[in-house]
């Protein structure tokens, strides 16, 4: 998921003219190489199933970034758990288990592969009622019909391209409640030349700070806070992961 694939940083259209990194992107490719991706949380990393320590490291992570950021939302409770929450690009449910589970009542799950969904549908939490709403789409064509009180998106928005993932967003600013945060959580291109990097094997995009930020300001969105997730092994070959907490403009 995080460890450095081959990729590239450009592209030629048929008519000769230059493309941009995301007119690379092919959804039928992306769902392919993840339907023949065992449906378990290590099939869900793949690439770095020889890093047993990775998940628990992402979690912890992620578990310590949302307690900061609801210190800094007005309102937002900082004690127990939030009411309503959304897993986006939730595969079979790994970040909602180790993490979502345990600071929200309910969670419901946004993923475009059936078999991890089904995964899903038929864990534990699923019995227990902390699953909730399970939805087999992908984030580009998900029109939220409640509202959340944190909507978790990780690890799947470099299949979308720029214009999917601005619209993407919007749909999501509207879907908060008045306390509500986006959560994005997602590798970073580490090109020399600062631009976005295209990745054959699944068919993404891994984009640049600047580029995250551009894309979340023509959501209509502010960065609250941002930080690099921290912990992972200097000497391993791992893309950085960064953070953003979004909360709407006024």
């Amino acid at each position: 998921m995080s460890q450095t694939p081959q990729m590239t940083t450009d592209g030629v259209q048929q008519n000769g003219s230059p493309a941009t990194v995301d007119d690379q992107i092919d959804p039928n490719v992306s769902i392919q190489y993840w339907n023949d991706v065992p449906a378990n949380a290590g099939g869900m990393l793949a690439m770095l199933g020889q890093y047993p320590w990775y998940s628990r490291i992402d979690l912890r992570g992620s578990k310590s970034f949302l307690a900061k950021v609801r210190r800094m939302v007005p309102s937002c409770t900082t004690e127990g758990k939030l009411a309503q929450g959304v897993d986006c690009g939730a595969g079979v449910g790994r970040v909602t288990e180790g993490f979502l589970s345990q600071v929200c009542q309910k969670v419901d799950g946004v993923e475009p592969v059936e078999k991890f969904t089904r995964v899903m549908k038929e864990s534990a939490l699923s019995a227990s009622g902390v699953i909730g709403d399970v939805y087999t789409i992908g984030l580009e064509d998900w029109y939220p019909d409640k509202k959340y009180d944190l909507i978790w998106i990780q690890f799947c928005v470099g299949h979308l391209k720029d214009s999917q993932l601005i619209d993407a967003v919007i749909r999501c600013r509207s879907a908060l409640t008045e306390t509500g945060i986006v959560v994005v959580k997602e590798n970073m291109s580490t090109d020399p030349n600062g631009e976005d990097m295209f990745d054959e094997l699944d068919s993404s995009v891994t984009r640049t700070d600047d580029k995250f930020k551009s894309i979340f300001r023509g959501a209509g969105m502010n960065v609250v806070a941002s930080e690099l997730q921290l912990g992972f092994p200097k000497n391993f070959h791992l893309l950085p992961v960064r953070f953003y907490a979004l909360r709407p403009k006024v």
